[in-house]
């Protein structure tokens, strides 16, 4: 298996958070790292998720734009 390329970056957090995650890694028996690499890849994902992707807003407000009056007999 192939080792991905690692970048150190230096950040800032509250005490409380850092040892929360210093607690979970112990007790985990993980890094402290590669709890961080989960977690900001869980923070990805959610966004992703969390965003329409463009060209389904594009066909939506196409539908919209063409639509808009038949949409609004429907709501009544």
């Amino acid at each position: 298996m192939a080792t991905k390329a690692r970048e150190k970056f230096a950040t800032q957090v509250s005490s409380e958070i850092l040892s929360a995650v210093r607690d979970l890694a112990r007790d985990e028996g993980r890094q402290l790292q590669a709890l961080v690499d989960e977690a900001l890849a869980d923070l990805i994902e959610k966004r992703k998720q969390g965003r329409p992707r463009t060209h389904v807003m594009a066909a939506y407000q196409a539908s919209h734009d063409k639509y808009a009056p038949l949409y609004k007999k429907l709501a009544e």
